[in-house]
């Protein structure tokens, strides 16, 4: 996705560091959360479709592999705002913390105005606390950029939810409320957001809070079924799963349930996730849509065809781009993923239960865990960073 890259309001209590999430490793408590906003909307979402910015058939009526792969799956570029869009068009994005550092790296890039306009927030500016003014200026900060990203793209934008809240699912819901009312300030329309939460069982109880409300949410750091069920329970708009990164914990450690029974059948771990969770999607109707991150090579984008999302580095795209498929050739690059092939696709009993804060818990295992864990104290300190970074160039220039 765009990542040009998935902060605590008054209301909010975050844990204080990377070590206090550590204690929360296997927190799986549930907290009730009551809604205090409701938003719906009657639009129809901007398609995210990426084909027509990708499209380089040649005159004599082959095709590029770039062009067979987007008939069946919607291409989102992975890339960076110095990157070229003229080559490969984002059509959806993500604002993070990590895209605001980058933003604060380099003073000449075009969303550092909306990063300095956070700053010079009057709401923020007044704020006696300076916890609390920090933190305002980055949820400010956050909105800024996503509103100029919003006009850039014409797919959705996500923004990301604080980490430190992930156990918290009051805490989330009160984020993404303030977060959506500011969006609403500046005039972005909630069917054009998603709302980045990590994918503990607080954050998926979260997720289903805020999407009955109509608020789209984007569940990320899935890296097991039971996450990937739940979440499409609780009714998540996007549900994200991190291919290469399963692949990579699976090289180097042993001793989880749901990666070894991948193996043992000859599949990868990390695509076998994906199809596993396409399927129960499908097969059981829920509206979720599913997102492939963390491609790794051509062969992950053609054993994953039919998935909703592939969100493909640019050295990928470019390959793809560069490879031409004739018409008589052999091999051809078909669907892997249907919801016709979903509708035969079985699971046991222990699959197709209701997730509760129990069987989640059992369900998830060690790469689960660990993966899980190691996302949210990546985007921790990312946060703490931009926080401190704030600190040092507050006030900014002219103000």
């Amino acid at each position: 996705m765009l990542s040009i890259s998935l902060y605590s309001p008054p209301s909010s209590s975050p844990l204080s560091s990377s070590s206090a999430l550590q204690d929360n490793k296997f927190k799986f408590a549930i907290q009730s959360a009551k809604p205090t906003l409701s938003f719906t909307s009657n639009r129809s979402l901007p398609s995210i479709r990426a084909s027509s910015g990708f499209s380089s058939s040649l005159d004599t009526g082959a095709t590029t592999e770039l062009d067979a792969v987007t008939s069946h799956s919607e291409i989102v570029p992975d890339t960076v705002i110095f990157d070229d869009f003229e080559r490969f068009p984002p059509t959806a994005a993500t604002v993070s913390s990590s895209l605001l550092l980058g933003i604060c790296s380099l003073p000449d890039t075009k969303f550092r105005s909306a990063v300095d306009t956070a700053l010079a927030d009057s709401a923020c500016y007044g704020l006696e606390n300076s916890d609390l003014r920090m933190s305002c200026f980055f949820n400010k900060a956050l909105v800024n950029v996503g509103s100029d990203l919003a006009e850039l793209v014409p797919g959705r934008v996500s923004t990301e939810v604080d980490a430190r809240l992930a156990y918290d699912t009051h805490g989330i819901v009160r984020k993404v409320h303030d977060l959506l009312q500011m969006y609403n300030e500046v005039q972005v329309p909630p069917e054009r957001l998603l709302f980045k939460i990590p994918s503990t069982w607080q954050g998926i109880e979260a997720s289903s809070i805020l999407e009955s409300e109509g608020i789209q949410t984007h569940l990320t750091f899935v890296y097991s079924f039971c996450q990937a069920a739940a979440a499409a329970q609780a009714g998540a708009s996007v549900i994200q799963i991190f291919v290469g990164r399963l692949r990579d914990w699976a090289r180097n450690h042993s001793g989880d349930r749901e990666i070894e029974s991948a193996l043992r059948r000859g599949e990868d771990p990390g695509l076998a996730l994906v199809t596993k969770a396409y399927n129960y999607i499908h097969k059981h109707g829920y509206k979720s849509k599913l997102m492939a991150a963390a491609i790794r090579n051509k062969q992950d984008v053609f054993n994953l065809l039919g998935v909703d999302y592939i969100i493909t580095p640019l050295k990928i795209l470019q390959s793809l781009k560069e490879s031409v498929t004739p018409p008589d050739e052999k091999y051809s690059l078909v669907r892997r993923l249907s919801p016709q092939s979903a509708s035969t696709y079985n699971f046991s009993q222990e699959e197709l239960v209701k997730w509760d804060q129990y069987s989640f818990a059992s369900s998830m295992g060690p790469a689960a865990v660990e993966l899980l864990t190691t996302g949210m104290e990546g985007y921790i300190t990312q946060a703490k960073r931009v926080e401190e970074l704030f600190g040092k160039i507050w006030p900014p220039p002219n103000v």
